[in-house]
C-alpha cells in the first residue's frame, strides 16, 4: 500500500507541477500518466512495472540502448574527477579527446568544435558564426545578413533557430520576435508543392531553391538543412541528388552552407553522418541527440578553418565570438560521448544496422495493405507513416480526430512507446535494438493503426 500511495502521489505530483514540452495540458491531465522508472537494452519500466518496447530511442536519441554498462562506467569514473569545469578560458582532458575525435570522423574540412548543451543551440552558435564570418573576413562583406531555410524546417525552439524553421504549426506563433528567413522549396515528394512527381520532376524543388538563391546570393550569409532527411515535418525524405544539388548552390553563389545533423546525426540515416550519402561537406554541421548516445545533454558546432581564422584578432578588435554556455563542453556529457564513439567502433554498430535496415525496409511494405497509410518514408533507422482519410485524393484526417495520438496510445496499450508528428507515426529506435525486437515493433504499430482505424482492409 505504502508503494501504491507513492506512485498515485507521482501522478498527482507530476500534473500539478510539470509543464511538459509539446503537450496539450488540458488534455494531458485528463488522462494517466506514463511515469518511466528504468530502463535496459531496447526496454523501458514504468512505476507499476509495466514493460514498453522504446520505440522512439527516447526522442531520438539513445543510440545503444538504454543503461549501456561502458557509457555508465565513463560517467561514473569522470564525475569522480570532476563534474564540471567552464571552457571559458580553460579546458579538460574529455572536451579535448572529444573535439579531437570529431573532427577524425565528421566530414573533410570540419577542425573547429564549439560546444554547447542541445541541438538548438548548436544552431544559434552556427547563425552566429555564419553571420560575423562575412563581417570579419578579410575583404569581408556587411550585406550578408540574411538565411535560407526550407519550407517545413525544424532546426530547434530557441528564437534565431525558429527563425530558420518553416512549420507553421510549431513557428507561427512567434513570428512578431523573429527575424526574417529566405525560403527554398521543400523536398516533400508525397505532397509536392509544385504538383510535380519524382523523378520527372528533374528535382523541380532545387531549380526553385536556385532562384531564391540567385536572387539573393548578396545579401545571404548561409543556407541551413537538414540532410537527406527533415525529421519533424514527418521524416521527409530528400530525393537523390537533393543534398549535393545544395552543396553546389552554395559554393557557386558563394554562400555558407550549414548542414543541421542534430537529428539525422550518429547512425540514424544508415550512415555515422547523413552528409555521407551524397559525399558532401558542409561549412559548418551541428550535432547534438545522439552525440553521447542519450545519455547527457550535449551538442556540437563544427566549422572549417576558413570560418574558425575569420575571428582571430588582437584584443581590442574584438573579433570574439560573443557566445557561450555555462555547461558548455561539460565533461561528463563529453565523457559519455567518448564512450558512445568507443561503442561504434566496438560494436560495428554502422555495419550491424545495415541488415536491420534491410528487415525494417521489408516489414514496412506490409502497411500499404493499410488503406489509411498514404505514405511510407524511410532513411535507414527513421520511418515515418503518413495517416490519410483518402489514399486517392490524400485528404489528411481532421485535427481534432486526433488520429496519430490514438495510434500512438493504441501502442502503448500493446507495450511499445510511439510519438506522432500530427498523423505522420515515427519509428525510430535504438540502433542496437535486436530483429526480433524490431519485428515486434512492427507488428505492435501495424495492428494499432489497424485497430484505431477499423475500416482498414487490405486493399
Amino acid at each position: 500500500m505504502i508503494a501504491e500511495s507513492k506512485h498515485l502521489e507521482l501522478e498527482l505530483d507530476d500534473k500539478r507541477y510539470i509543464w511538459h514540452p509539446f503537450t496539450q495540458m488540458k488534455d494531458y491531465v485528463k488522462e494517466k500518466p506514463l511515469i518511466i522508472e528504468r530502463g535496459e537494452g531496447s526496454f523501458l519500466w514504468d512505476i507499476y512495472g509495466n514493460k514498453y518496447l522504446d520505440g522512439i530511442s527516447s526522442l531520438w536519441v539513445t543510440v545503444h540502448g538504454h543503461c549501456r554498462e561502458e557509457i555508465t562506467q565513463a560517467i561514473t569514473e569522470q564525475a569522480k574527477k570532476v563534474s564540471h569545469t567552464t571552457l571559458l578560458g580553460l579546458s579538460h582532458p574529455p572536451a579535448i579527446e572529444l573535439a579531437k575525435r570529431l573532427a577524425q570522423i565528421t566530414p573533410k574540412g570540419l577542425n573547429k568544435v564549439f560546444y554547447s548543451d542541445s541541438g538548438a543551440t548548436a544552431v544559434e552558435i552556427a547563425l552566429k558564426m555564419a553571420f560575423q564570418y562575412w563581417l570579419q573576413k578579410p575583404n569581408g562583406c556587411s550585406d550578408k545578413k540574411k538565411f535560407v531555410s526550407l519550407k517545413n524546417a525544424y532546426h530547434g525552439d530557441t528564437i534565431g533557430a525558429v527563425s530558420v524553421g518553416g512549420i507553421d504549426l510549431f513557428h507561427k506563433t512567434y513570428q512578431p520576435l523573429l527575424f526574417d528567413s529566405l525560403k527554398g522549396e521543400s523536398p516533400y515528394c508525397y505532397r509536392c508543392n509544385l504538383g510535380k512527381t519524382y523523378p520527372s520532376c528533374d528535382l523541380g524543388c532545387l531549380t526553385q531553391v536556385e532562384d531564391v538563391i540567385k536572387k539573393h546570393h548578396h545579401e545571404t550569409s548561409a543556407m541551413i538543412v537538414e540532410p537527406m532527411v527533415q525529421g519533424a515535418s514527418g521524416m521527409l525524405v530528400s530525393p537523390p541528388g537533393y543534398l549535393k544539388g545544395i552543396r553546389e548552390l552554395c559554393t557557386r553563389y558563394n554562400i555558407l552552407m550549414i548542414a543541421d545533423e542534430v537529428a539525422v546525426g550518429f547512425g540514424r540515416t544508415g550512415k555515422m553522418f547523413a552528409c555521407e550519402h551524397e559525399d558532401v561537406a558542409p561549412d559548418i554541421l551541428t550535432l547534438g541527440k545522439g552525440i553521447t548516445g542519450g545519455y547527457l545533454p550535449l551538442a556540437a558546432t563544427i566549422a572549417t578553418d576558413e570560418i574558425y581564422n575569420a575571428f582571430l584578432g588582437e584584443y581590442d578588435e574584438f573579433k570574439t565570438l560573443f557566445h557561450g554556455h555555462t555547461y558548455t563542453g561539460n565533461p561528463v556529457a563529453c565523457a559519455a560521448a567518448l564512450a558512445s564513439l568507443d561503442v561504434f567502433e566496438k560494436d560495428r554498430t554502422i555495419i550491424e544496422l545495415q541488415k536491420k535496415i534491410e528487415f525494417l525496409e521489408k516489414g514496412l511494405k506490409r502497411f500499404w495493405d493499410l488503406k489509411h497509410v498514404g505514405d511510407v518514408r524511410q532513411k535507414g533507422f527513421m520511418v515515418g507513416i503518413e495517416l490519410v482519410s483518402n489514399r486517392d485524393s490524400k485528404e489528411p484526417f481532421p485535427p481534432q480526430n486526433k488520429t496519430g495520438i490514438k495510434v500512438i496510445m493504441e501502442a502503448r496499450r500493446r507495450g511499445v512507446i510511439l510519438r506522432p508528428l500530427g498523423d505522420v507515426i515515427v519509428l525510430m529506435p535504438p540502433l542496437s535494438i535486436t530483429l526480433q525486437e524490431l519485428d515486434e515493433l512492427l507488428k505492435v504499430t501495424f495492428d494499432s493503426i489497424r485497430s484505431v482505424i477499423p475500416v482498414n482492409c487490405k486493399l
